[in-house]
């Protein structure tokens, strides 16, 4: 709720679409690819999400073969050293951000996927 807030007041997100866990936002990723409509620019994650965990997602997506890559910044309160490893096998996994998220991050994040 924190992450949509702050993306909602930050001048350089458009738009947020905001999932109550990770099938939901796996089936809209899924839906839009089959119908050919607008993909996403950029996934915030967390990992720790009801019905499908981050990592389930993940490998969920990588299976669509999608034809834009989406930049996936993975949101997380975790500080465990292994789940930042395994963060970093996913080619699309831009960056490991630790909770809270604060404007500057974002603006971080846009700055990256803009350049």
């Amino acid at each position: 709720m924190l992450v949509k807030l702050l993306v909602k007041k930050h001048p350089d997100y458009e738009t947020c679409q905001e999932f109550t866990n990770g099938k939901k936002a796996f089936d809209y990723i899924k839906s839009c690819a089959e119908q050919n409509s607008e993909l996403p620019d950029l996934i915030l994650l967390d990992i720790n999400m009801p019905v499908m965990d981050g990592w389930e997602f993940l490998e969920e997506l990588e299976k669509l073969n999608l034809e834009k890559e989406i930049p996936v910044y993975i949101v997380t309160s975790s500080i465990d050293p292994s789940d930042k490893a395994k963060a970093q096998k996913f080619p699309m996994v831009k960056d490991y951000i630790l909770k809270p998220v604060t404007i500057e991050k974002l603006s971080k994040i846009h700055h990256f996927i803009s350049s």
